[in-house]
């Protein structure tokens, strides 16, 4: 038996960086921590960081290769990947081939993925889902400032004296950040200025909502830049000594939003607001405007980023402390991989196409005559190419594209048309079912590299699981390459060799001109890299680092100046009408990620939000005939999903909000990438996925069900179910538009394989109800099917706990079985609210009920909301309605 240890790693969700320490005790089991010494968090973990451990399991995992369906050996698989991209290659030329990959990969895995596709295939048809979330942000960064920059760090949240979170429910989906800025808002006043059309735990806590209508962002901030100049708070002297182009911007800006009363108008907000915000940012020189996917994904994406930089570039608030528009990233290492050049319109270590001498340098360096000379094929445009044929081998890497892309039932039909589709993941997805041949690579825990994060500071992800069969991403790109016949130019054996090479391409005839610049880890030991602390980039020496650029008004453009961009307001791409009356939005659960392959399987994760909602508000619900909890079909110009209706007066009246994690892994139609609009901004190539346009209406049901079960099922046949883990096991909810007693029979189908004498079965005497209980050898619930009319379900709280124990049952427990309840009393503990520390509403409820009437006393009690803090909203909203209740 080994020693216990302990790792220092870095978590693999949001692009935060939290550090993370996991502890590999003697037996081999994992727990982990925040670690406390890793300058993003400090040690705090947000809900899913906290439940790392529980993801570690090995069930479901991929682990040995499959070709079309049977497992292969590593050298079978990768020969067939290797040939048939050849074949391609030879028959209809290097744009014929592409890889479709993901920020989270490590930067190793990225640079060598990139070099093998752009250097020695000679095409860019290499693209990223940070394409979905970044790729307006990297084109606003670059327009403005030259290059794809972040200018400040975390540390300028705790020196601002405003922040203004502008399409970012950070509370939820940063939430380690944003209780960063609660800190600084207690300690030095800091105010909070939240622009989000809906009502988000991030509004809960700010100082201003400001809820404008979907995308009318460009029209808020060209009215701030107007009024700025009008009220003679911009910083002439930094415009005239570090800036081009602010008279043509200042200009468009006045024309387009020439007055409160006009944005007030247009954004659909009360112009006292507009003017409140306006007045507050002009009146505060340490300001930090963060913004993430919600000023991202819009067909104007990049002109919003834009909008919003010319403020601060009119103020001169950048470079300078507790300054600067700040763009926080969604994945792990969507910085990283735009920093080795992982979009298909970039070329490596933020060089592009766009300079003859950028092709050149890279060729050089690498060695590769054959360099792709132009750009490549960006997402949506991608698969579209594999879509009409053009595209005859296609590799994705560690994402899932048949949920996550827009108008997502086309890029299935692609998949399933393509000649040649490879797939590398750590499990089965919906997008895995397409996959010629699957290769299992490394999971977290096993991989071993680097990563970026939002303020651009390098974190070592380190293994301390073993690998078993699978393999590093950058292990099997460097295998096919060798196959394909580049095995001298990726003949790395190991990821720091990687590193290396990576860090001295940022530096080859570098003098300045590009801002990343790792030149000082050029030459990093072995010994070094593998004890790598956190650290910003540049790092033009090795001991030396960069937090925070531009304090010297110098911009990596031809001229050193940053540029103001001209904007104009522009509608959404597609605009709500009679037959499509509601805005739909799509985002973010608290406690999910992506398409919930990992988090998906843990059951305090899925406590919160155990099944696929719409969000409506009260009056949209009323007009449509819909309560909450019913079932509805919910469509689009791009396809349908069903949901459960979720009546909220947090969204707006005339917009929808649906989660955009539930795949056909969790439920049967209710991904939200069949609804999205495939519709792309201009000049980053980036999907509006915060807008289409949607209709509702009720699906009529018949009867509805519940299988409890320690089984991994994915039922058919059925109108709609989705699923949720438990201790134990899993909860099918089963509806169908059939009456109850065909319903029974339909669910009943589900039912395992049990003898006779192991099975309880209860039909009432009209049959319309029905009830079974299943018991294993040992006198244990296996698993529990209840069948009814809508609303007439018993409660299930003590069957699930049954899954969990394992326990033999007792005479009075087989004899309640079928009644569903507990022979003896068994307080439920409600809907999780808390998270990281399993708290539900019932306790929180009962616990206010005695007299906890603050956050803080809910905290002291229950531990509630006192880790990453994004329960908090939830938990103030329970203690209100108690105060509301005790007034009445």
């Amino acid at each position: 038996m080994e020693e216990a240890r302990e790792v220092r790693t870095t978590c693999p969700y949001c692009g935060v960086g939290c550090g993370v320490l996991a502890e590999i005790a003697a037996d081999g089991k994992a727990t982990v921590r925040g670690d406390p010494e890793h300058p993003a968090n400090f040690g705090r973990l947000c809900s899913k960081g906290s439940a790392l451990a529980e993801t570690l399991g090995l069930e479901g995992r991929l682990l040995q290769p499959e070709i079309r369906g049977r497992q292969a050996s590593w050298d079978e698989a990768l020969d067939l990947v290797a040939e048939k991209f050849s074949q391609a290659i030879a028959e209809h030329g290097p744009d014929s081939v592409a890889f479709y990959v993901s920020g989270q990969l490590l930067t190793e895995d990225y640079y060598v993925a990139n070099k093998l596709m752009k250097g020695f295939i000679g095409s860019a048809n290499i693209d990223t889902n940070s394409r979905l979330c970044m790729a307006s942000s990297v084109a606003g960064h670059r327009r403005a400032f030259g290059e794809d920059i972040v200018p400040g760090g975390y540390e300028d949240f705790e020196c601002a004296d405003l922040i203004v979170l502008t399409g970012s429910n950070t509370a939820w989906c940063h939430p380690v950040l944003y209780q960063r800025m609660l800190a600084a808002r207690k300690e030095r006043g800091t105010r909070i200025v939240v622009i989000d059309p809906r009502r988000t735990a991030t509004a809960d806590e700010c100082d201003l909502h400001l809820a404008l209508d979907p995308g009318t962002d460009v029209l808020l901030f060209n009215g701030l830049l107007a009024h700025l100049v009008q009220a003679g708070k911009i910083d002439a002297d930094f415009i005239r000594d570090h800036t081009s182009g602010f008279d043509a911007t200042a200009s468009l800006a006045d024309a387009d939003a020439p007055s409160v009363a006009r944005v007030a108008k247009g954004c659909g907000l009360a112009a006292a607001d507009v003017q409140a915000f306006y007045d507050l940012f002009a009146g505060t020189e340490r300001t930090v405007t963060v913004y993430s996917q919600g000023v991202n994904q819009s067909a104007h994406g990049t002109d919003k980023v834009n909008a919003i930089i010319n403020c601060h570039l009119a103020t001169g608030r950048i470079g300078k402390p507790g300054t600067g528009p700040f763009s926080v990233t969604g994945q792990p290492n969507a910085m990283g991989g735009r920093e080795v050049g992982g979009l298909a319109n970039q070329l490596a270590a933020h060089m592009d196409f766009a300079d003859e001498a950028n092709i050149d340098r890279v060729s050089r360096f690498w060695d590769a005559p054959n360099i792709a000379r132009r750009a490549g094929l960006k997402a949506v445009d991608m698969f579209q190419a594999v879509a009409d044929g053009r595209i005859k081998a296609l590799w994705v890497m560690g994402t899932n594209p048949a949920v996550s892309m827009p108008d997502a039932s086309r890029v299935r039909a692609a998949l399933s048309k393509c000649d040649f589709v490879a797939v590398s993941d750590v499990t089965r997805t919906d997008t895995t079912r397409y996959a010629d041949v699957l290769l299992p690579a490394a999971a977290w825990g096993e991989k071993d590299g680097t990563v970026t994060n939002s303020e651009r500071r390098v974190s070592r992800q380190r293994p301390f699981l073993p690998p078993g069969e699978t393999k590093a991403d950058w292990r099997i790109i460097c295998e096919v390459a060798a196959r394909m016949g580049f095995g001298d130019a990726f003949a790395y054996r190991t990821p720091a060799e990687i590193f290396r090479e990576h860090a001295a391409l940022s530096a080859f005839e570098n003098d300045g001109q590009r801002l990343f610049d790792l030149r000082g880890l050029a030459d990093i030991s072995d010994t070094d890299y593998a004890a790598f602390p956190p650290r910003h980039w540049p790092a033009p020496k090795p001991r030396e680092q960069q937090a925070r650029l531009f304090a010297d008004g110098r911009f990596p453009t031809p001229d050193g100046r940053a540029r103001f961009v001209p904007v104009r307001q522009e509608a959404t791409a597609l605009t709500v009408d009679a037959d499509y009356p509601l805005a739909l939005n799509t985002g973010r659960l608290r406690d999910q990620w992506h398409t919930m392959t990992r988090t998906g399987n843990v059951p305090r994760l899925m406590a919160n939000a155990p099944e696929p909602a719409v969000d409506l508000n009260p009056a949209d619900a009323a007009a449509h005939h819909l309560k909450d909890g019913d079932l509805a079909h919910l469509s689009t110009r791009f396809g349908f999903v069903r949901a459960k209706v979720r009546v909220s007066d947090a969204q707006r009246r005339g917009q929808a909000f649906m989660p955009m994690h539930w795949s056909g892994q969790f439920a049967a139609r209710a991904a939200a990438g069949l609804l999205s609009s495939p519709v792309t901004d201009a000049h980053s190539g980036q999907p509006e996925l915060k807008h289409v346009p949607a209709r509702i209406v009720r699906e009529k049901t018949g009867w509805a069900g519940v299988l409890i079960t320690r089984r991994d099922l994915r039922p058919t046949g059925f109108v709609h179910w989705s699923r949720h883990a438990v201790e134990g096991g899993w909860v099918y909810e089963l509806t169908g538009t059939e009456p109850p007693d065909q319903g029974i029979l339909l669910a009943r189908k589900l039912l395992g394989g049990q003898r006779q004498d192991q099975l309880l079965e209860y039909t009432d005497r009209r049959g319309l109800a029905y009830r079974a209980a299943a018991i294993d050898e040992r006198g244990a619930m296996a698993e529990a099917l209840l069948v009814a009319a809508p609303d007439q379900l018993p409660t299930q709280d003590w069957l699930i706990s049954l899954l969990a124990t394992r326990q033999p049952l007792s005479a009075a427990d087989r004899h309640a079985l079928l009644s569903g309840r507990s022979p003896a009393p068994m307080p439920a503990i409600g809907r999780v609210v808390c998270s990281c520390f399993h708290v539900g509403v019932n306790q929180l409820a009962s616990a206010v009920a005695a007299g906890c009437d603050s956050l803080e006393a809910i905290g002291s009690t229950l531990r509630a909301g006192t880790n990453c803090g994004s329960c908090r909203s939830e938990i103030r909203a329970i203690i209100e309605a108690r105060h509301v209740q005790a007034a009445e």
